[in-house]
Parts: structure tokens; C-alpha cells; sequence
């Protein structure tokens, strides 16, 4: 268990980086572009794959794989697909779960 949360805090975290550069423009606009509109989704589909089985109910686990697999599939469709945007409502759907969804401290 504490394997898996360090994996999804390191993916989390080279999510960030990777979104980062994107906004503040650190590379070419091609690099840009695919670091925060395709990396970013690609890593935060995978932290939520690994979150998912600690979560505290069973019926968020399931949603948040679904999320994950909606953020990876929403990233590789092309920019111009109207289901592109697939990507964003996974990434929202992953936040709420995972905000919702922590299993309860003692």
C-alpha cells in the first residue's frame, strides 16, 4: 500500500512539472503543447489508476479507474475530436473521487 501511494505521488508530481512547463512556456510551442495537453493527461490517468485501490468504497474504485481510463483515452484522441475533451471531464471526475472518496484517518 505505501508502494502505491508513493508511485501515484511521484506520477501526481511529474504531472505538475509537466503542466507547468506547459503553461509557463518553457520549451517550444510543440513540446509545450504536448507536455500540458498530452503527458499531463497520460500521467495523471496513470496516478489515478494507482489511487484507486485506496480509496475507501468500492464503487469509487471502480469510477476512479473509469476516470483513469477516461483521461488516458480523452488525451490520445486528436485536438480537433469533439471527444477530446473526454481528457478534462476525467481529470475532474479523478479529482472529486479522490477528494470524496480518502479513506477515513483514525
Amino acid at each position: 500500500m505505501q508502494n502505491q501511494q508513493t508511485i501515484q505521488g511521484i506520477l501526481s508530481i511529474a504531472a505538475l512539472v509537466c503542466l507547468a512547463a506547459g503553461w509557463f512556456n518553457l520549451f517550444s510551442p510543440e513540446i509545450n503543447h504536448i507536455l500540458s495537453g498530452k503527458i499531463f493527461y497520460y500521467l495523471i490517468g496513470a496516478s489515478f489508476f494507482f489511487q484507486a485501490p485506496l480509496l475507501s468504497n468500492k464503487n469509487f474504485t471502480y469510477a476512479m479507474y473509469a476516470a483513469a481510463l477516461i483521461c488516458v483515452v480523452g488525451a490520445t484522441l486528436p485536438e480537433g475530436s469533439k471527444f477530446s475533451v473526454l481528457k478534462t471531464i476525467g481529470l475532474l471526475g479523478g479529482i472529486l473521487l479522490s477528494f470524496t472518496g480518502k479513506p477515513k484517518r483514525s
